[in-house]
């Protein structure tokens, strides 16, 4: 379900409910891991290591943090959606910060290209099984500092749970997908003409 244009929306939708039941791709430590390789957030090599690292229960511990992260940052995005997001949201973003702060992070001069250029890239230290938290605070933080809150959206679908960036040109994005729910909001459009129809026949 990587359709908000936003990976740390896409975590949000980690759990939604596609059609009539909810579905949460972070049950446990081997959803996160499936979760983290399909987002690309997480080289497989790395996700490798740490399923053969962890201590037996420890990766499930580790989704249930990100559950929670993923509900803490849920409700911050709901109070805030569809206006500017300002400075006063600092005091509300401490809890991202203090994951952030627990970051190892470096950077390495790296072959850039063929032409034989170089280039700055950055990279991190896995040390624990926790610190696969850290790409998704900050994805979470790229959509707080880089996106327009106030296209940030929820589909209109009646029973989605999905959320979205709009960055289509006339911000009239209204949907997660034209072949999810907006196509059922167009089935559902022709039914209820089809019904007008057979009601204004009768008369």
């Amino acid at each position: 379900m990587f359709l908000a244009d936003a990976r740390g929306l896409d975590f949000l939708n980690s759990i939604a409910t596609p059609v009539d039941t909810p579905v949460d791709w972070l049950p446990d430590g081997d959803g996160l891991l499936s979760w983290l390789a399909q987002a690309g957030l997480v080289p497989d090599a790395v996700l490798a290591e740490m399923r053969q690292r962890a201590m037996p229960g420890e990766l499930d511990g580790i989704a249930a943090q990100a559950r929670g992260l993923r509900e803490w940052f849920r409700g911050f995005v709901r109070s805030r959606r569809g206006r500017p997001l300002a400075s006063d949201a600092l005091d509300e973003l401490q809890p991202l910060n203090r994951l952030l702060e627990r970051d190892e992070g470096f950077s390495r001069i790296v072959a850039a290209d063929g032409a034989g250029r170089l280039a700055l890239a950055p990279f991190r230290r896995w040390r624990s099984p926790d610190s696969l938290l850290l790409p998704i605070a900050e994805a979470m933080a790229r959509v707080v500092c880089e996106e327009d809150f106030s296209q940030v959206k929820a589909c209109e679908g009646p029973a989605c749970t999905l959320m979205f960036v709009d960055h289509t040109r006339g911000h009239a994005r209204r949907w997660c997908s034209m072949a999810l729910c907006g196509n059922r909001a167009k089935q559902a459009a022709h039914r209820h003409r089809q019904k007008e129809k057979r009601g204004e026949g009768a008369n």
